[in-house]
Order: structure tokens, then C-alpha cells, then sequence
């Protein structure tokens, strides 16, 4: 059977590698040298884990869905992928990238989740956005290793529940657990803490709610389900930022992991949000 072995919870923001590689030195934003240190140590969690495969979760920044059509949840299954669309390039200077992907894992993860009670899409001339190639850049700059990509919707409303993501990370585990293979595989999401996009509170100091930020990162570095349960709402989300819905994603990557301390946990608090990079080891810390 397969192994997992990490599980890598991330933000993910479009302007890292602009910031910290397009942009000369003397022209850096103050915090440039701190954040891509933190990075390349984020990294080494990955590559510590010496995967064969990435199962990676994002969401569509309505490139290729829309609000009239946007599928629920989504896997990819095709032999490679395209990667970036011309507004990421043009604003964010984000690379246009080619994964390779793994039509049989694919495959096996869609017929599984269709058992379990998903009722997922299915997509055949997927696109990548920068929700997967950000943590690309990031974890694995060499874009070296297959992909498996899972798409859900933290946009378009009607939107999951907190609950419906953390059960669909929970089914994708068993079913890596299941692949018959001999293979190493790592689950690589993205998503957000409090993040305002276009709204009043969008360039304050900070994200535009530290204490939901906090209070995140410490729900999830302990696996703690039950507060996140008990206390994340789509109210309370909004409250948080009129885009905070990508913290479902991050509920997903803790679901993938169980109710585990992670091993490796880092922030840096940007002038309007807080970066989190997050890594759960579920067969122990290989390092």
C-alpha cells in the first residue's frame, strides 16, 4: 500500500516570488529576506518526506469555473497540466509551469471518493491557477513529481461546511492508505488565514483579524477538530475577511493528517495578512 508521508498545510501568496526573485534587492519589501528564508526551511519538510507523487488541493480563482457553473469539488485526471494563466504572469510574475500528472492515482481517488459519498467532478483539460503553483514555488521548485490536483469550491456560494471539508480530508487519507503501491506520496493544500480581497480592511498592518489568525494556527497545529467545529461558521469566517472561506482548505489538509501534532509550524505577519506553513508527518518525523 502507499505511504503517506506529509501532509504540508500553506498559504499561499501570488506575490512571493515576484517579491523575492523579480525584484531587485534595494527595491524589496522590508520583510523579503525573512520570508524566503522561511520558505526555503518550509521546503526542506517536503523534501525531507522524499515523495513519488503530490496529491495537491486548491481552488479555482475563477479562471476556468464561475459562479454560474463551479463544480463543488474537482480532480483533475490527465497526463500533464498548463500552469499559469496570463493575469498571474502579468501581475504576480508567476512562471508558466507544465505538470506531469498521475492518471492512475487519479483514477483510484475518484472512484474512492465517489464511494464514499463525494460526489466529485471530474476534469480532463484542467488548468493550474496559482493556488497549486504557489505552493510549487515554495515546496518544490523543480515541479519534479507527478500531481494528482483537487479543486473545491471556497468561492461560489452555496458553499461546503467546515465539516463537509475536514470528513473529505479524512476520506482522501483512507484512500491513499488504500492505493496499491509501492510508491511515497505527500498531500501539498493552500488556502487562507483571514484575508480581505478588494474590501476596507484589505492594506491594514496586519491580516484583518489576528485573533482568528491565532487562534487558527494553533486549532490546527494541534489537530483540534472539535474547536474548529465549535467555533468556524460561515459567519464568522466573513467576520474574519470577506475571503477567509480558503481557511476550508486548511481544515481539509488537517483532515488528510488526523487529529496529530504537527511537526513543523512558521508564520510571518506581511502588512496585510499572515503567511502559515504547516506539516503534519503521519508515519513520524523523517528528519
Amino acid at each position: 500500500m502507499a505511504k503517506l508521508s506529509a501532509v504540508l498545510a500553506t498559504t499561499h501568496h501570488p506575490f512571493f516570488y515576484k517579491a523575492t526573485e523579480l525584484t531587485p534587492t534595494a527595491e524589496q519589501i522590508p520583510q523579503a529576506a525573512e520570508w524566503k528564508a522561511k520558505v526555503e526551511a518550509y521546503r526542506e519538510t517536503l523534501t525531507a518526506a522524499e515523495p513519488d507523487i503530490l496529491v495537491m488541493v486548491g481552488a479555482d480563482h475563477f479562471h476556468q469555473f464561475f459562479a454560474d457553473n463551479y463544480p463543488t469539488f474537482l480532480i483533475g485526471k490527465q497526463p500533464r497540466y498548463d500552469a499559469t494563466f496570463y493575469n498571474e504572469e502579468r501581475e504576480f510574475g508567476i512562471p508558466k509551469y507544465v505538470l506531469e500528472g498521475d492518471e492512475d492515482l487519479s483514477g483510484f481517488m475518484f472512484k474512492g471518493l465517489l464511494d464514499r459519498g463525494f460526489d466529485f467532478s471530474i476534469s480532463h483539460e484542467l488548468k493550474i491557477d496559482h493556488s497549486i503553483i504557489c505552493p510549487i514555488i515554495t515546496t518544490r521548485p523543480a515541479a519534479d513529481l507527478p500531481v494528482v490536483p483537487i479543486y473545491t469550491n471556497i468561492f461560489a456560494p452555496p458553499l461546503p461546511s467546515p465539516k463537509r471539508f475536514w470528513d473529505l480530508g479524512r476520506a482522501i487519507r483512507e484512500i491513499i492508505d488504500e492505493y496499491p503501491t509501492d510508491k511515497t506520496i505527500a498531500a501539498v493544500g493552500s488556502g487562507h488565514l483571514s484575508l480581505e480581497l478588494g474590501g476596507p480592511r484589505q492594506f491594514g498592518e496586519t491580516g484583518p483579524d489576528p485573533v482568528f489568525d491565532r487562534n487558527a494556527i494553533d486549532w490546527l497545529s494541534h489537530g483540534d477538530i472539535d474547536s474548529i467545529l465549535q467555533n468556524v461558521t460561515f459567519e464568522s469566517m466573513s467576520g474574519a475577511g470577506n475571503a477567509t472561506h480558503g481557511f476550508m482548505d486548511l481544515i481539509l489538509m488537517m483532515g488528510i493528517a488526523g487529529r496529530i501534532e504537527a511537526a513543523y509550524v512558521d508564520e510571518l505577519d506581511l502588512f496585510h495578512t499572515r503567511e502559515m506553513y504547516m506539516t503534519w508527518y503521519p508515519e513520524g518525523d523523517p528528519r
